[in-house]
């Protein structure tokens, strides 16, 4: 990976957090990337806009820094010529036997253990929990210290918020929010928003594509 030019693409809140990740991990960054930058660079890093992004070739690989979920998928579509590639801080606990999908970062301190799978395009977010056994699907984001029991299955691009607690074989279905401190003890649908301890459906609203 160190031979590749590295680009990050985002340049917000969330994308400054990423870059220090990659930077962490991989120690150069050519860029982040915006559509429409409001400064011409982060500290020693250069901002440019994705029309001064180089084109598609062998030794230039991206990592989305976008927290929307939608958003990320929508980009990782747009740019999908490109290679992607994933960046886990030095910190985190990674089973052997759980595998990480292209495109996701893992922050500081999470834990992904044993048998997990973990799909492309997904945020693990700062000491997040990730037990033995479970599945997450692609653009899920995993805020910080969200802790997932065993064998909980996350539905493509599910959002699951800040210290929240999915008991063991939890089924979340696909473009799910569940909120900030929420315990989730049943199966959760497609579409659905979910707050509180017990975890409550508020809204649901239909799924029209993945």
């Amino acid at each position: 990976m160190e031979t590749k030019k590295l680009y990050v693409f985002g340049a917000s809140g969330h994308g400054k957090v990423v870059a220090e990740l990659v930077k962490s991990t991989h120690s150069r960054i050519e860029a982040l990337i915006d559509d429409a930058p409001k400064t011409s660079s982060t500290g020693e890093i250069p901002i440019l806009n994705t029309k001064e992004l180089v084109p598609p070739q062998s030794d230039v690989a991206m990592i989305i820094a976008i927290g929307n979920n939608a958003i990320r998928k929508e980009i990782s579509f747009r740019f999908s010529d490109y290679n992607f590639f994933t960046s886990i801080h030095k910190t985190a606990f990674i089973s052997p036997s759980a595998t990480v999908g292209l495109g996701t970062v893992v922050m500081i301190h999470a834990i992904i253990n044993s048998d997990a799978k973990i799909g492309n395009h997904v945020i693990i977010n700062t000491a997040a929990i990730i037990e033995h056994e479970c599945n997450i699907e692609d653009f899920v984001h995993i805020s910080p210290k969200v802790t997932l029991s065993g064998n909980v299955s996350i539905g493509l691009g599910s959002h699951i918020g800040s210290g929240a607690i999915v008991i063991q074989g939890v089924r979340i279905g696909k473009w799910c929010t569940i909120g900030a401190g929420a315990v989730v003890i049943n199966d959760i649908p497609d579409g659905a928003t979910v707050v509180g301890n017990p975890g409550k459906i508020i809204k649901h609203t239909p799924i029209l594509e993945s």
